[in-house]
C-alpha cells in the first residue's frame, strides 16, 4: 500500500527537496523514522538553527531548501529565523508537525495553535483537510516559495503520514515556468527618464543581478550604490563605479544622492531606514524610479516610476537601449594604521587583514552589527555572495546560515564574521558544523558587550541597565560543541592565524572558529 509519506517521498526527490533540516520531536517520528537512503537528515540543535541552516542551504542552491519543525516549541523558537528568510526573500518549505488527527477535537498534550503562530512571515501557511491532501499541499508549498520568495508551511498531524494514498491525484503542477520577458515599449518612460538624466545614480539591491546591471551601470557611466541593511550586495563593490552603502537616515541619504536628478533603485524598495528623521527622501527636483519582482517592495516605495518585472531582464535590455555615458571617477581605496604595539585589535584592523587574504570566490556572512560600517568600507563583496546578511535584522542568522552555505558549495570557501552578541544567538550550529565536517571559518569580534545597544542608550540619554558580558568564552563554548577554537589576542596571532588557515579554507573539511578581542570602536554611529 502507497501511504501519505510515501507519496510526500516522491513530492521531495521531484523538486530536489532531499535534504532534511531538523531538530526532531515526537509529532516527527512517524516522517522521520526508517527514511529512505536517498533522502538526507540533518540535525541541528535548536529549531533556529534548523532554519537558518535551511537558509543558508537555499542561497547557496538557489532553490527551496526543506526544514522539519516539531508543533508549537519548534515553530515558535523557528519564527524568527522564518521572519529573516522571509525578509532575505529565501524559498523554503518548512513541515510542521501536529498531534494524532483523531483526537484533535480534545486539544491533547502537544497540540498546536499553529495558523498564526509564525505571523505573516510565511508566503503561506497550508494545513491540509485530508491526510491525502498532504502531498499536494506540499508540492504547493514548494511553488508557492519560489514565486514569492519565502517560507512557506505544512501542517501535517503525525497519524497522515501513515494514512493510504493509493489512486489519489497531488493537486500541484508537476513544472512550472515562469517567464520574466519585457517589451521596448513598456520600458520607453524609463529609457526616456534616464536618457534625460544629467547625473543618474544606481542604488543596488539584494535582488539585483549583477551581470545585467554592471552593463547598465556601464552604459550610464554613473555610480552604484548599495542600498542599507540590504542582504546580500547587489552590485561588485570592487567595482570602480562602486560608490559604497547609502546612509540609513533621511538627512545622511538626501546628502548622498544630492546632485543626482534621477534615481534608480534595482532589486531594492525605495528606501530603506533605521532611525526616524523628518523631511523627504531625495531633495525636490529627484525622480526616483524602482525596478523589483517584489510586489511589496513596488507597492510600498515612494517612487515617480515602478517596474514589477525580472531586474536582470530589464536591467540587460535598457543597457542595449541607452546610449553609452562617460563612466564616473572612481573612489579612492580606504585606508587603515596598524595599533601602535601591535594591540589592542579594533574590528577595522581584524576586516581589513581579513580583506587582504580572503579568496576571491569566499562566501562572507556578517553579523556584526557595530562592525558593519567598517566591513563595507574595507571588505568589498567581489561575487554575489560576497556579502550576506540577514536583511530582518534579527540576530542568529550568521553562524548556522554559513554551515548551511558551505554544504550547498563545498568547493568555496565560507566565513562568517560575527559579534559576540550576534554568535551566541546561533553557537549551538558549531555541533552541526562539527558533526557533518563543514569546514567553515567563524571570525568572532568579541568585545563582551553589545556595543551597538550601549551607543544607541548614549544617544538617548540614558543610562543603560545591561551589563557586559565579559565572563563569556566563545573558543570554550566552541570547544564544548566540538568545534575547533582559537584565542586572538594582538596582531601578529591575528596574522598568523589568518595566513595559516585562508589558503587553504577551500578544501578545509573542519570547522574553526577565531576568538578574536577586540576594543570597541569609539567612532562606531549607528
Amino acid at each position: 500500500m502507497t501511504t501519505v509519506r510515501d507519496a510526500t517521498f516522491d513530492v521531495l526527490r521531484r523538486y530536489g527537496l532531499t535534504t532534511i533540516f531538523g531538530n526532531p520531536g515526537s509529532t516527527e517520528v512517524t516522517l522521520l523514522t526508517g527514511l529512505p537512503d536517498d533522502l538526507r537528515f540533518v540535525l541541528a540543535l535548536h529549531e533556529g538553527s534548523v532554519v537558518g541552516m535551511a537558509t543558508g542551504w537555499a542561497i547557496g542552491h538557489e532553490a527551496p531548501a526543506l526544514a522539519v519543525l516539531h508543533t508549537t516549541a519548534g515553530l515558535g523558537n523557528a519564527v524568527g529565523a522564518i521572519a529573516t528568510a522571509r525578509v532575505n526573500r529565501v524559498p523554503l518549505v518548512i513541515l510542521v508537525g501536529q498531534q494524532d488527527r483523531r483526537h484533535l477535537a480534545l486539544e491533547p498534550f502537544l497540540t498546536g495553535h499553529l495558523s498564526g503562530l509564525a505571523g505573516d512571515y510565511p508566503v503561506r501557511v497550508d494545513q491540509p483537510v485530508r491526510a491525502q491532501d498532504v502531498p499536494g499541499a506540499v508540492a504547493r508549498a514548494f511553488h508557492e516559495a519560489t514565486t514569492f520568495r519565502g517560507p512557506a508551511l505544512v501542517v501535517v498531524p503525525m497519524d497522515d503520514w501513515e494514512a493510504p494514498f493509493s489512486g489519489e491525484t497531488v493537486a500541484a503542477p508537476a513544472r512550472m515556468v515562469r517567464p520574466a520577458g519585457v517589451s521596448d515599449d513598456d520600458l520607453a518612460p524609463l529609457v526616456e527618464l534616464l536618457s534625460g538624466a544629467r547625473s543618474p545614480a544606481i542604488v543596488a539591491g539584494a535582488g539585483a543581478g549583477w551581470d545585467a546591471l554592471v552593463a547598465l551601470a556601464e552604459r550610464l557611466g554613473c555610480p552604484v550604490f548599495q542600498e542599507s541593511f540590504g542582504g546580500r550586495a547587489g552590485f561588485p563593490q570592487d567595482h570602480p563605479q562602486y560608490a559604497g552603502v547609502l546612509p540609513a537616515d533621511r538627512s545622511r541619504l538626501r546628502e548622498a544622492l544630492a546632485g543626482h536628478d534621477v534615481v534608480l533603485a534595482v532589486g531594492a524598495p525605495v528606501f530603506r531606514q533605521y532611525p526616524y528623521a523628518p523631511g523627504p527622501l531625495v531633495a525636490p527636483g529627484t525622480s526616483v524610479a524602482v525596478i523589483t519582482d517584489d510586489p511589496a517592495e513596488a507597492h510600498r516605495s515612494p517612487a515617480d516610476l515602478a517596474y514589477l518585472a525580472s531586474p536582470s531582464a530589464v536591467c540587460a535590455r535598457l543597457a542595449a537601449l541607452l546610449p553609452p555615458s562617460s563612466p564616473a571617477a572612481a573612489l579612492e581605496a580606504p585606508s587603515l594604521e596598524v595599533p601602535a604595539g601591535r594591540r589592542p585589535l579594533r574590528a577595522a584592523h581584524v576586516l581589513r587583514e581579513l580583506a587582504l587574504r580572503l579568496p576571491a570566490d569566499t562566501v562572507l556572512v556578517e553579523e556584526t552589527p557595530s562592525s558593519r560600517p567598517d566591513l563595507h568600507r574595507l571588505v568589498p563583496a567581489r561575487t554575489p555572495l560576497g556579502f550576506l546578511s540577514a536583511a530582518m535584522g534579527g540576530l542568529g542568522f550568521a553562524v548556522p546560515a554559513a554551515v548551511g552555505l558551505r554544504m550547498a558549495l563545498p568547493d568555496r570557501p565560507v566565513v562568517a564574521v560575527v559579534g559576540d552578541g550576534s554568535a551566541l544567538y546561533g553557537v549551538h550550529a558549531l555541533w552541526s558544523a562539527t558533526h557533518y565536517r563543514v569546514g567553515a571559518l567563524f571570525v568572532v569580534l568579541s568585545n563582551g558587550r553589545y556595543a551597538i545597544m550601549d551607543r544607541l542608550a548614549d544617544k538617548q540619554g540614558g543610562k543603560a541597565p545591561w551589563p557586559p558580558f565579559t565572563e563569556v568564552d566563545m573558543g570554550g563554548l566552541a570547544r564544548s560543541l566540538g568545534c575547533p577554537a582559537r584565542r586572538v589576542d594582538s596582531y601578529d596571532e591575528l596574522t598568523a592565524a589568518l595566513d595559516e588557515v585562508l589558503p587553504s579554507l577551500a578544501a578545509r573539511e573542519e570547522p574553526l572558529l577565531l576568538d578574536v578581542t577586540v576594543t570597541v570602536d569609539p567612532d562606531f554611529q549607528p
